[in-house]
């Protein structure tokens, strides 16, 4: 049976998105610290665990594919949940340098 993500099993993504959101609330609670969201801001928070747990998910299948050893794919996961918007844009960059190579960036 080839790779899917309708493969992997509930219990599977359930560890995947505690982990990504996990990194989005340190990532939070950081930036929450250093004086750059405010405490009461719901929102913001939301919008942080939205985007850790996409990050993680996107993380979790890149390293599916590539047959990364689990306890590697989850401490990515772990991470990449963490740096949220970061990660989708350092993606983003490697994908243009990958596909349409450096200097010819789509306007």
């Amino acid at each position: 049976m080839g790779k899917d993500p309708t493969n992997y099993g509930l219990i599977t993504y359930a560890w995947v998105f505690a982990l990504s959101i996990t990194g989005g609330i340190v990532n939070f609670s950081r930036k929450l610290k250093d004086g750059h969201v405010r405490i009461f801001n719901l929102v913001e928070f939301i919008g942080e665990l939205f985007t850790s747990a996409f990050a993680g998910v996107i993380t979790f299948w890149l390293c599916e594919a590539a047959e990364i050893n689990p306890l590697i794919s989850a401490a990515l996961v772990g991470i990449s949940g963490h740096a949220g918007s970061r990660a989708i844009f350092a993606l983003e960059k490697w994908l243009e340098h990958r596909f349409i190579g450096p200097g010819d960036r789509a306007p």
